[in-house]
């Protein structure tokens, strides 16, 4: 991911911040000799204090011997993204149609090593910190080994802890657009309204007021 000096993030909290809300992304796995890599869309919980990442999958998922094999791995994780037209992009001394179409967009990449953990009670440990990020006012059963309901179902899957060793984010927003521009496009988004518009233009406002 090719990461601009205007859009990389202002400290790690920028990016920290974001990823707290944003637990839905997409593993990659070097695939065995002859295959192509492994993605696999998944929610997980992102621990910053331990510097992990919690999951699990099914066990008979395609996944697992090219993890074993090789267990670098890059979670990416995407969102807050928009089209923006190259009329709204154009200098204030080019004709409008000059201007450059482009994506803005979010992006965390998580370069990891991972741990497949199958113990059964430590899977219900890390089921039990994925349910309570995602459900902190409860309302399901925790799992427990041998306990009703899911104590029968951790034979079914495998845990997965990501170790992070490296990030890159980005936020492409204009960052190295003149205010003016800026004050276009934000315009724009705002007159548009259409799905992560909002959102975009809060990041450019927040990164233009920063």
């Amino acid at each position: 991911m090719l990461i601009h000096p205007w859009d990389a993030p202002r400290d790690d909290t920028e990016w920290q911040r974001w990823l707290a809300d944003h637990d839905f992304g997409q593993p990659a796995v070097n695939g065995l000799p002859g295959e192509p890599p492994h993605v696999q869309p998944l929610h997980f919980a992102h621990d910053p204090e331990r510097n992990v990442v919690l999951t699990h999958l099914a066990r008979p998922n395609p996944l697992w011997p090219a993890l074993e094999a090789d267990p670098e791995v890059v979670l990416s994780v995407v969102d807050d993204y928009v089209y923006v037209p190259g009329p709204w992009q154009a200098a204030p001394d080019v004709p409008p149609g000059h201007g450059t179409p482009t994506s803005f967009y979010a992006a965390v990449q998580l370069r990891c090593r991972a741990h497949v953990v199958d113990d059964p009670a430590e899977k219900a440990a890390l089921l039990n910190r994925q349910v309570d990020h995602f459900q902190p006012r409860g309302g399901s059963a925790r799992a427990a080994v041998g306990e009703a309901p899911y104590g029968r179902m951790l034979a079914g899957i495998r845990g997965l802890r990501l170790e992070v060793r490296d990030v890159r984010a980005k936020f492409k927003y204009a960052g190295h657009r003149t205010d003016e521009v800026r004050d276009r496009i934000a315009a724009g988004l705002a007159a548009r309204g259409g799905p992560g518009d909002a959102k975009a233009r809060d990041h450019l406002l927040h990164r233009q007021r920063a």
